[in-house]
């Protein structure tokens, strides 16, 4: 671990509910096991970031209006979206449309759904403190130092990315469209050892989905009252463009789909009402 990231250490370190615990290549990580279906944690040092897309980003959207995000607190964040495995040691379902495999990404998950496992998951640890990313600091996750449309460069294939292959982003190649999700860590890490950052599901934030103002801001929370709930990242039904780290969606609370999911944060918290 280089100066910089052993400044921004977590104040515990491992947590009274962590299983294992330790620091490889990408920094380090404490994993959380209920009923034995284990979930591993990265810790996400804080950082100054540009958030959304700037106009020369092909096939953009207008409402990612580009600006600087500084993010003064680290968290900790799931390496990879919950599973149905996880939302069922939880829960005791699954709701999930693509049952084949227990470690595919619990999904057909309302906004409001998610918190109430996330309630479930905080009464049985108690000292989890586990809640839904912020937009800011889920796209900071997702882009992992880097300022191209996909974490992983300037395009991508079905073979780094789940999303739609017949449908390719700027001018790439078509490729394979599995018309379904996989199971998580099926698909190379960005390089903070996160899985499944772009596609797969759509996952859950926060924030209430507003318009983003231009100036620069720390921590941001988002609007403190909207009608929809943040969505980022696509999904495996989605085109090329709608997988880039600055897609920024909106739904209504209560909706659920089979594309949509969520993965767990845990540390400070945000707007959750």
């Amino acid at each position: 671990m280089n100066d910089f990231n052993r400044a921004f250490l977590p104040t515990v370190f491992p947590a009274t509910w962590a299983s294992e615990w330790g620091e490889d290549r990408f920094g380090l990580f404490m994993v959380l096991e209920v009923q034995r279906v284990r979930q591993r944690f990265r810790w996400i040092t804080p950082g100054t970031f540009w958030m959304g897309s700037p106009e020369s980003e092909p096939e953009r959207y207008d409402d990612e209006t580009l600006h600087r995000v500084t993010l003064t607190q680290g968290f900790w964040l799931a390496d990879t979206a919950c599973t149905q495995a996880l939302w069922t040691a939880v829960t005791g379902e699954n709701p999930s449309h693509f049952q084949n495999n227990a470690d595919n990404p619990v999904e057909n998950v309302s906004w409001d759904e998610a918190e109430q496992f996330i309630d479930q998951l905080n009464a049985a640890v108690p000292s989890l403190a586990a809640r839904l990313p912020t937009e800011a600091e889920w796209e900071y996750a997702c882009r992992a130092g880097t300022t191209t449309p996909f974490s992983f460069g300037e395009n991508i294939t079905p073979e780094q990315v789940n999303y739609n292959g017949n449908s390719p982003y700027a001018g790439g190649a078509e490729g394979l469209y599995r018309e379904k999700t996989v199971p998580v860590k099926s698909l190379p890490p960005n390089a903070w050892g996160l899985y499944e950052m772009h596609g797969n599901v759509w996952e859950w934030c926060a924030d209430w989905y507003g318009v983003y103002e231009p100036e620069s801001s720390v921590d941001p929370l988002g609007q403190e009252h909207g009608s929809k709930r943040v969505l980022r990242g696509g999904s495996w039904v989605s085109y090329g463009r709608v997988a880039r780290s600055a897609i920024h969606d909106g739904y209504d609370p209560a909706e659920r789909f089979g594309y949509i999911g969520f993965r767990i944060a845990l540390g400070q918290q945000g707007f959750s009402s």
